[in-house]
């Protein structure tokens, strides 16, 4: 599984992980496995899968680490 670090969480029910490249990877609050999105903040670090979304790449199974 692949990590990085919570860069953003919006109101709208989904976020963004930062994984050290150049692009940030979207995820949806569907996506989160634990703990719930709800508990999830900014600068957490995260474990999760890539998989291919609608729009791209996008994290799976996002974990709390």
């Amino acid at each position: 599984m692949a990590e990085g670090v919570i860069k953003r969480i919006t109101d709208r029910g989904f976020g963004f992980i930062d994984d050290g490249s150049a692009k940030d990877l979207f995820f949806h609050c569907s996506a989160v496995s634990e703990p719930t999105f709800e508990e999830l903040r900014e600068g957490q670090r995260v474990s999760y899968e890539v998989k291919q979304g609608p729009k791209g790449p996008a994290a799976e199974d996002v974990r709390l680490l």
